[in-house]
C-alpha cells in the first residue's frame, strides 16, 4: 500500500511552519484583497456556520438551521451585511438547497472543494472552518468548481436515476438466471440473453404452468442459432416451488425496473424538447486519409431501432440538434455515452479553458509529483466522474476496431503495463475529441488503422535513427547494405 503524499505544509521545517501560521492566521496576512464582501459557509446536515467579517455584525459568526425557514433569514442576514459573494464546500447534498436561495436571491456562490481548503491543520470547529474559507475567499484563492446549466440539471438528475434502474435491472436478470441455475435449466448456454425475446417468453412460459421442453423449445426466435432440440435438452431440469417462487421474483423485479426506465424516457423526452436548437458549428477542415478514401462507419438514412437499454426515441438525432454537432461519429461512441456526456456537462463547454483542463477535471490525466521542475512520482487520482467512466467504457469496446482509434487504443495496451491504463489513455483522447467537436467544430475522420501503423512506424524508425547518431552510428536499409 503507497504512502500518502505529503502535503506543502508538512513538507516545511517548523520555524517555516510557524511563519506561514503566524502570517495566514494574522488579520493582515500582506495579500491582495480581491472579495471584500465575502462570507463563508460550513454546510452540515442540521444546521449551517456561517461567517462575515468582523466589522459587519456584533456577531461575525452565526449558526442558522437547515430548514427553509432558517435558510431565508440566512439570506436576509447576509444581504443586511452587505454581502455579495458567498463561499461553501461541496459537502454531500446539504449544500444545494442553500446554494440555489443564495443564487436565486442574487448572491454570487462560490462552491469549491474541501481538498482545496485542507492543507493548513488546526481548524476544529465549525466556526473557525466558515472563518478559514472566509478569508481564503477573501483572498480569492479558491477556484470556483464547475455548476451545470439550470436547464441541464433535471436532465442529469432523471439519466442519473434511470441508470439506477438499468442496475437494478441487470440484478434482476442475475438472480432469475441464479434460480434458472439451481434447477439446472441450461437457457443461458443456447440463447446468448435470458432477457431477451426468447429468454422472457421462455420464463414467462414456465411460470404460467408449461413443462413440455419442445412446446418452450417452439417459443424460441427465429434468430436463436441454436436447434429446437438443443434449446429442448437445456431446458430438462426440475421444477421446485421454492425456485420457481425466486425466478417469478426476479421477473418481477425486471419488468418493474423496465416500467422505472420507461417513464424515465417519457421525462428525459420533455426536458430534451425544452432544450433550444444550436445551430451547426461549422467544421474545420479534418485531416484526409493518405490513400484519400475515409474509413469512417456509414450513417443509416433512418435511426437504428433502440437495442438494449437504450431509450425508445431517436437519441442520436435529439443530441446532434441540442449540440450542432455529431458525437456518434467518433469510434466507440454510442448514443447512450453520448447523452451521458451532455446530461452530465450540458451543450456549451466554454467553462473550461482548453481540452488540457476538460481532461483533468474528468480525472483521465496523469497525477504528477513536481518538486523543484522535476517530476519525482505520480499517484493515482480518485476521480469519480460519469463522463469518464463512461469514455473508459467507450475506450474498451475498441479493442476489436479496425479504425484508427482501434489502433491506437491496442498500441497504448502494448506500450502500457496494464489494460485499465490503456483505457485511461484511450478515455484521455477521446475526451479530448469531444471537447473539439463540441467547441469548434471538428470533424473527425477515420484515417483507418494502417495510417496508424505507419505514422508509428516512422516515429519508432526515426528515434532509432536519433539513438544510432548518438552513438556515432548510422541506419542503413538491409536492401542498399
Amino acid at each position: 500500500m503507497s504512502k500518502r503524499r505529503p502535503s506543502t505544509f508538512e513538507r516545511l521545517n517548523r520555524r517555516e511552519r510557524r511563519q506561514w501560521e503566524r502570517r495566514l492566521y494574522s488579520p493582515n496576512p500582506g495579500l491582495v484583497i480581491v472579495n471584500p464582501n465575502a462570507a463563508g459557509i460550513d454546510v452540515g446536515n442540521e444546521s449551517h456556520f456561517v461567517a462575515v467579517p468582523p466589522d459587519r455584525d456584533e456577531n461575525p459568526v452565526r449558526e442558522f438551521g437547515s430548514w427553509t425557514e432558517s435558510l431565508h433569514r440566512t439570506c436576509e442576514w447576509l444581504l443586511g451585511c452587505g454581502i455579495d459573494t458567498v463561499v461553501m464546500q461541496a459537502t454531500g447534498v446539504y449544500w444545494m438547497a442553500l446554494y440555489d436561495l443564495l443564487e436565486s436571491r442574487g448572491l454570487r456562490v462560490v462552491l469549491c472543494n474541501a481538498q482545496h481548503t485542507k492543507n493548513l491543520p488546526g481548524r476544529k470547529s465549525d466556526v473557525q472552518e466558515c472563518q478559514w474559507l472566509m478569508k481564503l475567499h477573501t483572498y480569492g484563492l479558491l477556484p470556483n468548481s464547475f455548476r451545470r446549466p439550470e436547464a441541464m440539471r433535471g436532465i442529469r438528475t432523471v439519466w442519473g436515476l434511470r441508470g439506477r434502474h438499468v442496475e437494478e435491472a441487470c440484478k434482476a436478470v442475475q438472480h432469475m438466471q441464479k434460480a434458472l441455475t439451481k434447477m439446472n435449466l441450461q437457457l443461458a448456454n443456447v440463447i446468448s440473453d435470458i432477457s431477451g425475446v426468447t429468454g422472457l417468453a421462455i420464463i414467462k412460459a414456465i411460470l404460467q404452468g408449461e413443462r413440455d421442453i419442445y412446446a418452450l423449445a417452439d417459443l424460441r426466435d427465429r434468430r436463436v442459432q441454436a436447434s429446437r432440440e438443443e434449446v429442448a435438452r437445456s431446458l430438462e431440469g426440475t421444477w421446485r416451488d421454492d425456485l420457481l417462487f425466486e425466478l417469478q421474483q426476479g421477473l418481477d423485479a425486471y419488468e418493474f425496473a423496465q416500467q422505472q426506465m420507461q417513464r424515465c424516457d417519457v421525462q428525459l423526452q420533455k426536458y430534451m424538447e425544452q432544450l433550444p436548437s444550436r445551430p451547426a458549428l461549422e467544421p474545420k477542415p479534418a485531416e484526409a486519409p493518405a490513400d484519400g478514401k475515409s474509413t469512417s462507419r456509414r450513417r443509416r438514412k433512418d435511426p437504428p431501432a433502440p437495442r438494449g437499454n437504450a431509450p425508445a426515441w431517436d437519441v442520436t438525432s435529439e443530441l446532434k440538434r441540442v449540440t450542432g454537432v455529431d458525437l456518434t461519429r467518433i469510434d466507440g461512441i454510442k448514443a447512450m455515452t453520448a447523452f451521458t456526456i451532455v446530461a452530465e456537462l450540458g451543450t456549451d463547454l466554454s467553462a473550461f479553458p482548453d481540452e488540457d483542463h476538460f481532461s483533468s477535471w474528468l480525472g483521465l490525466t496523469p497525477n504528477k509529483r513536481v518538486t523543484g521542475g522535476k517530476v519525482v512520482g505520480h499517484d493515482k487520482r480518485n476521480v469519480r466522474n460519469r463522463v469518464a467512466a463512461a469514455l473508459r467504457m467507450a475506450a474498451s469496446t475498441l479493442k476489436e476496431s479496425k479504425s484508427w482509434l482501434g489502433a491506437f487504443y491496442r498500441h497504448k495496451c502494448r506500450a502500457l503495463p496494464a489494460h485499465a491504463s490503456a483505457n485511461k489513455a484511450t478515455a484521455h483522447y477521446l475526451a479530448k475529441l469531444v471537447y473539439r467537436m463540441m467547441t469548434k467544430g471538428e470533424d473527425w475522420v477515420d484515417r483507418g488503422a494502417e495510417q496508424f501503423q505507419r505514422r508509428r512506424d516512422d516515429l519508432d524508425l526515426e528515434a532509432l535513427s536519433k539513438r544510432a547518431k548518438a552513438k556515432g552510428y548510422a541506419l542503413t536499409p538491409m536492401a542498399q547494405a
